[in-house]
């Protein structure tokens, strides 16, 4: 039997092995993204994980927490290749 989505599927780049990570983590809402660290975020999952998460997770989760935190997000920033690089600022 198939899980129901949560809100965190629309998050761009979010499916469904994402979601089961970010629920793992213990993320389970866009409200519970807001104020976390992807670095910290990151380094848990690979803890959890035993091994190196692709780096490409860690884009996913800087833009999920910009998504999280930004009810008017820029369209570019909604692109996790675009997040490669850690902004200044959120």
């Amino acid at each position: 039997m198939k899980k129901a989505k949560s809100e965190l599927r629309g998050i761009p780049g979010v499916g469904e092995n994402i979601e089961q990570d970010l629920l793992n983590l213990g993320y389970s809402t866009l409200e519970s993204l807001k104020g976390q660290d992807p670095e910290e975020m990151y380094r848990r999952d690979c803890r959890l994980k035993g091994f190196q998460e692709d780096k490409c997770q860690l884009y996913v989760y800087r833009l999920a927490v910009y998504f999280a935190e930004h009810a008017q997000p820029e369209p570019d920033k909604l692109k996790w290749w675009n997040w490669k690089e850690a902004p200044p600022e959120r």
